[in-house]
Parts: C-alpha cells; structure tokens; sequence
C-alpha cells in the first residue's frame, strides 16, 4: 500500500499596519490564533511588539525605503489609514509595492463621501487609492470607537473627574468596539467573500451623550455627567490639518452621521455587535481606577 504525504494547508502572511492601536491589537490576536497565518506586526518601532505569535516588523509612514522588506511575501495587509494630509498619496505608493494578488482591508471612516469639502476630498481620495491599486480590497467604515472612552489620552481621564466632555449638538452615536472592527477586518483580509465592499460599521444601538454618560457611571461605581460643549472647545490643542479634521469630524457628529446603525458586524461574523454596556463592563476596573493602558495615536489607529 502506498501512503500519500498529507498536503499541508498553505500559511497567509498578513502584514498588520498600526499593530498597536486600538483594532491593530485585537486583529493580530485573532489572526495569530490561526495556526494557517503568519502575523507581520507593522510598528515605527518593532521592539514594542511583544504579542504572541506576532512577528515585529519595521513599518513606518515616514519611512518608505523600509516598505518592501515589511511587504516582502506578504498575501494581505491591513492598512491603518494615516490621519494626516498625504494619506492618500502614501497609501497608493505603499500599495504599488504589493504583489498584484495581494488583498487590502482599509480602515477608512463613516460615509466617507459625505465629509465636506473643507478636506479637499480627503477620506475619498484615500479610499479611491485602494480602489485604483488593481488590488482585491475591502474598504472598513467604522464609527466612534467605545475606546476612546477608556484611553486617558482621549475621556478616560475627565471621566475620572465625573464629566463626559462632549460636543454632540443632542445627535447619538453608535459607538462600536474595536474588536468587533478586527472580527470584521479578520474575515476580510482572509478572503471571505468581501471582495470590493465598502462596510460601514456600527453598535447595535445609536445612544445619547446622557445615556452614554449614565453607563460609564453604572460601570465605574461613580457618578459621571455630560458636559456639552462647542466644537471650538473640542479643538483645543489641536491645529494644522489635525485641527480642520476634528472640525469636520465633530461637525458630521452634530449632523447625526453617526448615530445610522447597520448590522453589518452581525451579517459578517455571525454575532451581534457588543453593545456600550457590555464593553463598559469589560472595563470596570479601567473606569473605577481612572487610569488605562497605552493604546493607539487616534481613534481610528
């Protein structure tokens, strides 16, 4: 009897840009678990990426000459679009760089083709970068990440202090998980189906700065308000182009762009989407304490 070698399954190279950040991390943990994939952690500074199963990878915006070796053999990569005035332009030249086969997940932003044209067209234009690359694609548009409600660097801290410091206009938003992003992300990068979508992603719920406010209460043990505030106020520290983006962002906030709830989380993973109050729970002790970990750059990182 002859006894045939067991072909074995071939292994994805996925490079994860922003491997860090806030759906960087829970991405490299859900593709690091496969044992079909290998995880490329891009980072400006590999010697952070201490994830299992994660090999650290020297990825840099503004770092060019360093693209092809971070791509070399890579199948997918996941794209952390870059809040800054040349995304566009760096997203194609890193994409000219990528084998023909190669799939790309963007993370782009809600309804990107409704923010103003004070950008100059921006988050399309990064987005139609992907499109003309030739490459397979998934383009990802999420909302407000729930977050940015546990980073000190963002609420975390005036939370602490019992205010939710936020310029809504009365508008909700439906606040989405970052790791329901990277379930979303996961999925496409590993070629499910999603060849040229565009997903724009959500909670299952679009919730009021009071209600929003009220849950964190509920889940750090002390009281916490809404302080509504003037989009100028939002702006403080902030300038350059940095300073126009967060006008639109906040702008769009008033308009109610992101209180639209989809299901698209459910109708791509198979589960509903975490509602604010079950990832505040996961974060009691982050909210009691008043103090998080080190997460990403932006929200959207």
């Amino acid at each position: 009897m002859t006894t045939l070698a067991r072909e074995e399954k071939p292994t994805t190279r996925v490079l994860v840009t922003g491997v860090r950040g806030k759906t960087g991390v829970p991405l490299a943990e859900l593709l690091a678990a496969r044992p079909d994939v290998e995880v490329l952690g891009g980072s400006s500074t590999p010697s952070t990426v201490t994830a299992d199963g994660v090999l650290p990878t020297a990825f840099s915006w503004d770092e060019p000459d360093a693209w092809p070796s971070a791509l070399d053999g890579v199948d997918a990569v996941y794209v952390v679009r870059p809040d800054r005035v040349d995304a566009p332009a760096l997203i194609a030249d890193l994409l000219a760089l990528t084998a023909p086969a190669t799939r790309v997940v963007l993370l782009s932003e809600r309804a990107a083709e409704d923010v103003p044209e004070g950008t100059d067209g921006w988050a399309v234009r990064a987005e139609r970068a992907v499109r003309d690359s030739g490459r397979s694609f998934t383009i990802l548009r999420p909302g407000w990440f729930m977050q940015v409600l546990t980073d000190p660097r963002f609420f975390l801290d005036e939370i602490a202090a019992g205010e939710l410091r936020y310029s809504s206009g009365g508008a909700s938003l439906a606040w989405i998980d970052a790791r329901d992003i990277a379930a979303v992300a996961e999925r496409a990068l590993l070629g499910d189906s999603r060849d040229g979508e565009v997903l724009e992603l959500t909670g299952p719920e679009a919730l009021t700065l009071e209600t929003t406010a009220s849950l964190i209460a509920e889940a750090g043990g002390r009281p916490v308000t809404h302080l509504e505030i003037p989009i100028e106020e939002a702006l403080a520290g902030t300038e350059g182009f940095e300073r126009e983006l967060t006008r639109v962002t906040f702008e769009r906030v008033h308009a109610g762009t992101f209180a639209v709830v989809t299901e698209t989380v459910e109708r791509v993973t198979g589960r509903p989407a975490r509602t604010l109050k079950d990832f505040l729970d996961d974060h009691r002790q982050v909210l009691s304490a008043g103090t998080g970990r080190p997460g990403a750059r932006s929200p959207r990182s």
